[in-house]
């Protein structure tokens, strides 16, 4: 059986829904970022937290948000790298 997972805490939801390439093509991937991830994302890379900082801040341990900020980083280059819409 799983551990449960924990609660974590998030200063607020994105200002946009989602995030692409505008060059008028139909999109043909979305990549879903999840709020947790989103969060990760502005702490370390927005507001220059320290990995341990930021799980301070969002209630847990170094190694989850590590494990988070991974998952985040290779979304995004997915999005980049290959023209797909973040959401």
């Amino acid at each position: 059986m799983p551990r449960p997972k924990k609660c974590r805490r998030v200063c607020g939801v994105p200002p946009c829904a989602a995030f692409g390439p505008k060059d008028g093509a139909a999109p043909c991937e979305t990549v879903p970022l999840a709020l947790d991830e989103y969060e990760t994302i502005r702490l370390i890379d927005l507001e220059g937290l320290q990995q341990e900082q930021a799980a301070q801040a969002m209630g847990v341990g170094r190694a989850t948000v590590q494990a988070i900020y991974t998952s985040a980083r290779r979304k995004l280059a997915d999005c980049v790298v290959h023209g797909k819409v973040l959401v």
